[in-house]
């Protein structure tokens, strides 16, 4: 049985006083357009929940058509203005001058994502939202290292006595809807912005409805360290209607898109309206090959973190395991002693391991996955059940005996929620790793080098980690194939998101 700490309508007292005074006035946070806030024209707002008490800790504008007009108006008359005179050094300033104002306000920040989003603080604290600081670091070098091309042409019908020259440069495609999941909310709104910024674009940023709060505090923090009024625009509200029409709108030059593939499917659509370019980060159901030669003390804490932190809400969280069935048995009695033994609770208690499921709605899905997979025949190893009476806590859950025809085997569950199964073959386990809709990520557990290399090129999968998984850096590119998207966050490959190439041809 998981651990649990406190599973009922308290919450602990938050350390920051901005925080504290958040949850003693319930305010209503406004849109951020041009510079300042301004609430919705239609006066909409929208409840945000702490989904471990389940109790409303603000409300956010819900914003409509006239809302999403002047924040691309904003972002367009700022491409033209002071921004677009700044040097490369004078944009890469700015972006340290960020991650300094984050790293200043960590607690707050801290603070604000897990009330909004219910992941335990050791996650936000030491993981995601430094992540978010060093995402401005690493593309504030970036944005002086763009770079073009001169080129050797081999034009012959130039002019007697004349040369042709050519050369490229790297301009910003423009402006960008920026439009991030609730899961992380902070970390992937900071790994569109840093690039597009860097690129020299504008933004206009619409986070998840059920996880504003950071994306809104983060535009004070920008206009502090100096950004541009217009540059930065955040737009709040429901993905069907605030997404949407900021997706369609023909002022918009390109869409960076973090969130389901169902979702992603739509963004392309809208995309038609001008033919926007899109980039998509998209589902996952990333798979971890354990072979027999695996080292057990790495590779159970590795493989149950892969799946277990923040939730199992995480794109691409390791929720399928192939394990070589010498080892079966002892791997998955591993998984579950860990699980058992992380403690659950309110992501402000810094004992917290594992916080609830960001909503009521992603609970009640991930229950029903669990349900199906038991309805099929499946065993549940460990967990499958809901904790505490208020909240959305659900235990880490082990799964067994499925197959690839179960939607709890194919689909995307994104909740703690792991199936795994023996193979005998290591070619077998291959196959039926790139058996899937989707490419994203996936892991190797091995002390063979030549089995690990060999793997890691075969599997169908836009990052493999060897003997670890969801590991993250700043410079690695992450993205994904099939199904998962197109287009890279992070690393130098993501400017490539952001810019365009121009071909400049002279006579002289």
């Amino acid at each position: 049985m998981t651990d649990s700490i406190q599973l009922d309508d308290t919450c602990p007292q938050p350390q920051s006083a901005a925080v504290r005074e958040l949850l003693a006035s319930t305010p209503t946070k406004e849109l951020f357009i041009n510079g300042g806030y301004q609430a919705a024209a239609s006066g909409a707002v929208l409840e945000t929940l702490d989904p471990a008490t389940g109790k409303t800790i603000a409300h956010i504008a819900n914003a409509g058509q006239a809302d999403i007009d002047a924040a691309v108006l904003a972002a367009r008359t700022a491409l033209t203005g002071p921004w677009a005179q700044m040097t490369p050094l004078e944009r890469s300033m700015i972006l340290l001058k960020v991650a300094d104002l984050i790293d200043q306000n960590m607690d707050e920040l801290c603070e604000l994502e897990i009330l909004d989003q219910g992941k335990p603080w050791f996650v936000a604290r030491w993981a995601e939202i430094p992540a978010a600081a060093n995402q401005f670091r690493f593309f504030a070098g970036q944005a002086m290292a763009l770079e073009g091309q001169t080129l050797t042409p081999s034009v012959n019908y130039q002019p007697p006595g004349k040369q042709v020259q050519a050369w490229t440069v790297r301009e910003p495609v423009g402006v960008v809807a920026a439009i991030t999941p609730w899961n992380s909310p902070l970390i992937l709104t900071a790994m569109k912005l840093a690039p597009a910024l860097a690129a020299g674009c504008t933004v206009v940023h619409k986070p998840a409805e059920l996880t504003s709060l950071t994306a809104l505090r983060l535009a004070e923090l920008m206009t502090e360290a100096g950004l541009p009024a217009g540059v930065l625009n955040v737009v709040t509200g429901e993905g069907r209607q605030t997404g949407a029409m900021l997706a369609a709108h023909t002022g918009v030059d390109k869409i960076a898109f973090t969130g389901s593939t169902a979702t992603g499917r739509a963004i392309v659509d809208a995309s038609k309206s001008n033919l926007k370019r899109v980039s998509l980060e998209l589902g996952g159901k990333s798979p971890a090959l354990v072979l027999d030669d695996a080292e057990l003390d790495i590779t159970i804490p590795g493989v149950a973190n892969g799946i277990f932190f923040n939730g199992g809400q995480v794109c691409v969280a390791n929720s399928r395991a192939y394990i070589h069935r010498s080892i079966f048995d002892k791997v998955i009695e591993g998984i579950a002693g860990y699980a058992a033994g992380l403690k659950l609770g309110h992501g402000l208690n810094q004992e917290t391991q594992l916080g609830p499921v960001v909503s009521q709605l992603q609970a009640e899905k991930i229950e029903s996955y669990i349900q199906s997979a038991k309805q099929s025949g499946a065993t549940i190893v460990t967990g499958g059940e809901r904790l505490g009476s208020f909240g959305t806590f659900i235990q880490p859950t082990i799964i067994t005996g499925t197959n690839n025809k179960m939607p709890v085997h194919c689909e995307e569950v994104f909740g703690p929620v792991l199936v795994a199964e023996p193979f005998d073959d290591i070619n077998d386990a291959l196959k039926w790793a790139n058996d899937s809709d989707y490419g994203l990520a996936g892991s190797i557990w091995t002390q063979n080098l030549s089995s690990a290399q060999r793997l890691s090129r075969q599997l169908e999968a836009g990052t493999v980690w060897i003997n670890t998984h969801s590991m993250f850096d700043p410079s690695m590119t992450i993205g994904g194939m099939k199904q998962s998207g197109y287009g890279r966050d992070s690393g130098k490959q993501a400017l490539d998101n952001y810019l365009e190439w121009k071909t400049i041809c002279a006579v002289i």
